[in-house]
């Protein structure tokens, strides 16, 4: 008997572009650009780092709480996330690297009871 391994293993590439601050990200087939902070003499004009990362974490978020209402068989309708946070490079919280120094997620469910969407959220909180 073979056992299924758990590992899930993802890769991306990044690589400079000719303007400055200009990234072409890829994810399998898909490509796409990031740009870097005006504050860092970049064109901010496409979603930024910090930008993309809160909204992987949303998408987690997105797609595990659906994940978990199927299990439980909970009929959940829709679900969105609104994700928010914040860098203060005058009060960094390690010196060592940039951190946010605080990160909201703000779930809305649909379709289910005040303590199923309970349920659900406190479910993805310890996953």
């Amino acid at each position: 008997m073979t056992s299924e391994s758990t590992e899930r293993r993802y890769a991306v590439a990044a690589r400079s572009t000719e303007r400055f601050g200009r990234v072409l990200c890829s994810a399998r087939n898909h490509h796409f650009i990031v740009d870097g902070p005006v504050q860092n003499g970049c064109p901010g004009e496409a979603v930024t780092p910090a930008e993309l990362f809160l909204a992987s974490v949303g998408a987690c978020g997105v797609e595990l709480v659906q994940s978990l209402a199927r299990q439980d068989e909970i009929p959940l309708a829709h679900i969105g996330v609104e994700v928010a946070g914040a860098v203060d490079r005058s009060r960094p919280i390690r010196p060592d690297v940039t951190v946010l120094q605080w990160c909201t997620l703000d779930f809305v469910l649909s379709g289910v009871s005040q303590e199923q969407a309970e349920h659900l959220i406190e479910r993805f909180k310890k996953t």
